[in-house]
């Protein structure tokens, strides 16, 4: 699976994680899906609030992640997958990560902060234990 998400986006993510450091970040993302192609597109992000204000792992508000779809389905969008931020560890999935991914068709984004530049992939995660990374291309 090809992921596109443009340039304004990823530094929003990056912007906006860097602002709640050391709390994790989290939100989701929506776009559109190109079955014949096998390619996402985001076309909106969004910031939700980690209820759990923990440095260590996330929940997103249940009423924003509501109002979130409902706002992706007014504007004919689908949702693509979440994104959390890792302030102290790398980019790939914590096993809490994993134990909670529980819609394989989902993108899940993790953006790490540890060290110098901020590294952004994407995971594809089947039966909570298969983890492969996606094709992340920003644009």
């Amino acid at each position: 699976m090809i992921i596109h998400l443009k340039l304004e986006d990823y530094l929003a993510i990056v912007r906006h994680a860097r602002e709640t450091a050391p709390i994790e970040d989290c939100g989701l993302i929506g776009g559109r899906i190109d079955e014949a192609t096998a390619e996402k597109f985001v076309e909106k992000v969004f910031f939700l609030t980690n209820t759990d204000h923990s440095e260590e792992h996330f929940s997103l508000d249940t009423k924003e992640q509501f109002a979130t779809v409902k706002e992706l389905r007014a504007q004919g969008l689908d949702l693509l997958g979440n994104w959390h931020s890792h302030p102290a560890t790398p980019s790939r999935p914590s096993e809490e990560d994993k134990r909670l991914a529980y819609d394989s068709r989902a993108s899940y984004f993790i953006l790490s902060l540890n060290g110098g530049e901020p590294v952004l992939n994407s995971f594809h995660i089947e039966k909570q234990t298969d983890v492969s990374k996606e094709d992340l291309r920003i644009r």
